[in-house]
């Protein structure tokens, strides 16, 4: 079983370095080598986490229908590929791929005039001290300038296996719609995840108390991102996914200075083998209600594959029986599961509205400053019906049989291939079409390009030699 790597961003690594300034400081991914033909697969919603990451046999026949792969937070979407038999490497003059181009934040189409953002936001990686000696691997994305930038703190989710093995999340559709408003976004990995040092540590059937320990790290984090000299401390926002939703709620009793309010998206932990883990998952809830002394925003939808139908409604009026200031969205049903909402750069216009009259009511600033550089994609070229699966070039019939499969996916999606034989395709997340090339390249001797993107063929016949 072979996962592939995470999308890269189209900008230089992120370096690593210490923090300035602060004292002491999807479902399945195979490779099957039949002869030259093999198939690889990428996990990749954006924290598609969930309690040990499992996600139980209904929510897996869905993601696995149609041999769907799919990436948690942090990347997201999903991706196929496999190398044809195409003997020898065929040269191909290169077609127009999609560009760079300059986009302004959802909901702002009309708004012109605004500083550019490279696509890489800045992104640097830090490693953000903790009172006991330990550190804590976060991601840091921002606009151009030397601020002060309020602050947007996002909390990741657990994905499935060892949370020491887990990369760190690149919550991308995020930090973009923040960003483009003027935000420092920070994601900070809690101890025992990724490369913050520590070890995980989870008691067994207590929600509230695991909660509370991963909302220590919070702590820690927001108290270390007010120290940098380009952050504003007085006006600081924290958003939760999934289990770092739970986490976020729970930090609420507690806030250091300067934090408005939270946001929840999806947030729980899902902790199968305790006998009615959904009955404690509420408590705690109720019990994080009592003690709240932060607005909080709650944003849970009707299809998802981690929460029994209802759970998120009953967590919600535990919470707020206790006299928290809270809200509840329900967006209702999104593409396969709602729990990929936020990881989906398709979802932007479903949570965005929410999260903005929410932040106007905390103090928080909404309003477009900045365009970033996003990736759209090249336009119809007329070379084929996308419905016609014998029009592809290069494919052998494993190949024709995938692009099937990627017919049968949701917008955003992407199929890439090759002159060697290679194809790869790409569902949801934040760009398609950089998975789908990436994944493609991976297995092909020859250069890799979009054949189609959504609903449209976009390869150019000058681009297909063997035509």
């Amino acid at each position: 079983m072979i996962r592939a790597k995470p999308p890269r961003m189209p900008a230089l690594p992120a370096p690593r370095r210490p923090l300035p300034g602060v004292d002491g400081i999807g479902c399945l991914a195979l490779l099957g080598l039949n002869g030259l033909n093999g198939l690889i697969g990428r996990k990749g919603r954006e924290d598609r986490e969930g309690r040990e990451g499992r996600i139980g046999p209904i929510g897996a026949a869905l993601v696995c229908a149609s041999l769907l792969v799919q990436l948690a937070w942090g990347g997201a979407g999903s991706a196929h590929a496999a190398t044809g038999a195409v003997p020898t490497p065929l040269a191909a003059r290169a077609a127009p791929e999609a560009a760079w181009r300059v986009a302004p934040p959802a909901g702002d189409a009309g708004r012109t005039a605004l500083r550019r953002v490279d696509a890489g936001m800045n992104e640097e990686v830090v490693m953000l001290p903790t009172p006991g000696g330990g550190m804590l691997e976060t991601t840091l994305f921002r606009p151009d300038g030397p601020g002060p930038f309020p602050i947007l703190i996002y909390n990741h989710g657990k994905e499935r296996g060892l949370p020491a093995h887990q990369a760190r999340a690149r919550p991308l559709p995020v930090a973009r719609e923040f960003v483009s408003r003027g935000y420092l976004v920070a994601v900070p990995m809690r101890r025992g995840f990724a490369q913050s040092s520590g070890s995980y540590d989870e008691m067994p059937c207590d929600a509230a108390e695991n909660g509370r320990r991963q909302a220590d790290d919070i702590a820690d984090a927001v108290a270390a991102l007010s120290r940098l000299p380009y952050a504003d401390a007085g006006r600081i926002v924290l958003l939760g996914a999934s289990y770092g939703g739970l986490a976020t709620i729970a930090y609420a009793d507690r806030p250091n200075s300067g934090v408005r309010g939270v946001i929840n998206f999806s947030g729980g932990l899902r902790q199968t083998g305790c006998a009615d883990w959904e009955a404690d998952l509420i408590e705690a809830f109720s019990l994080y209600g009592r003690a709240a002394r932060l607005p909080s925003l709650w944003l849970y939808g009707a299809n998802d594959q981690l929460w029994p139908h209802g759970l998120g409604f009953d967590m919600f009026a535990a919470y707020a029986a206790g006299g928290s200031r809270a809200t509840l969205v329900d967006f209702g049903p999104y593409k396969d599961d709602s729990h990929r909402l936020l990881g989906d750069r398709d979802g932007v216009s479903t949570w965005w509205p929410p999260v903005a009259a929410f932040l106007t009511r905390v103090g928080m600033p909404t309003a477009p400053r900045y365009a970033v550089d996003t990736r759209h994609s090249p336009a119809p070229s007329g070379y084929a019906d996308v419905h016609d699966v014998t029009a592809p070039p290069f494919l052998d019939p494993a190949g024709r049989s995938a692009y099937l499969d990627f017919l049968r996916q949701y917008p955003s999606r992407a199929f890439a291939l090759s002159a060697s034989g290679a194809w790869a395709w790409a569902e949801g997340g934040d760009d398609p079409m950089s998975v789908a090339l990436d994944t493609c390249q991976q297995r092909s001797r020859a250069p890799c390009r979009l054949y189609a993107v959504d609903n449209a063929v976009v390869w150019n016949r000058y681009a297909d030699p063997g035509r």
